[in-house]
């Protein structure tokens, strides 16, 4: 359980209540939640958030802690799709013991907590997990190949002028099975990422400029939430911008 607010003395006040109500103890500056280590540094005026030993352990579970690394979260060669997917009984045979799910799972949980960097690559994997084939599995094992070169890699805060940012872009009927097109967006703040997405478009678009503001919808909620949510903890005067190339 984390505790946060403007006021010290209104926090220790909650600490108190709950501790009369519940059996807790009081740990301090928070250092680690939900398999996120968080670092302070108080001279450069940084935090970090890292899953570094969340990446080496499920590197580990999948028995890829030794794979040679890569430096894309997808190559371009992969054009995944259902009709992939396993026709024959061998190869049924073979991804049933693929833990293709539970590796799903696994990268879900960094790409939502830290790592933007992979959120289009598991997006496009995730498609196909309720019937997976070894070209599914080949395209999961290099998100992970790639974890492997960047398992270091985290979220920086810094301390500067708060400036909430955003950036967004969709392609162009880029899946391959239902041509749909690609929203994604990255909201940034005090020199790191705070909000991302990639998703598929929930219809079929019919030229780039429908693909463009529908890209721009999403994203433009996410804004006014996020505006929202700042202003509750006290920063309504936040600048923002949105950044589109269309």
């Amino acid at each position: 359980m984390l505790v946060a607010g403007a006021d010290l003395e209104e926090i220790n006040n909650l600490k108190k209540q709950l501790s009369s109500e519940f059996e807790m103890k009081d740990l301090g500056a928070a250092k680690q939640i939900l398999g996120m280590r968080i670092s302070r540094d108080e001279h450069e005026g940084t935090l970090k958030l890292s899953q570094a030993e969340y990446v080496r352990k499920v590197l580990q579970r999948f028995s890829m802690d030794d794979a040679k690394s890569v430096r894309t979260p997808l190559a371009s060669h992969f054009r995944l799709s259902k009709e992939q997917s396993p026709k024959t009984e061998e190869e049924k045979d073979f991804m049933a013991k693929v833990p293709y799910a539970s590796a799903i799972g696994s990268l879900m949980h960094a790409m939502t907590c830290t790592r933007p960097d992979i959120s289009h690559a598991v997006g496009v994997v995730s498609r196909y997990m309720s019937n997976p084939g070894k070209l599914h599995w080949e395209a999961v094992k290099w998100i992970l190949r790639y974890l492997r070169g960047t398992t270091e890699r985290c979220l920086t805060f810094r301390r500067n002028e708060l400036k909430l940012e955003g950036y967004v872009d969709s392609d162009f009927t880029g899946e391959v099975d239902y041509k749909r097109s690609t929203t994604g967006y990255v909201f940034t703040m005090a020199s790191t990422a705070i909000s991302w997405m990639s998703q598929l478009q929930k219809i079929v678009t019919i030229s780039t400029t429908e693909a463009e503001y529908l890209a721009l919808t999403e994203s433009s909620k996410e804004l006014i939430w996020l505006q929202g949510l700042l202003a509750e903890l006290g920063f309504d005067q936040v600048m923002n911008v949105l950044h589109s190339d269309s």
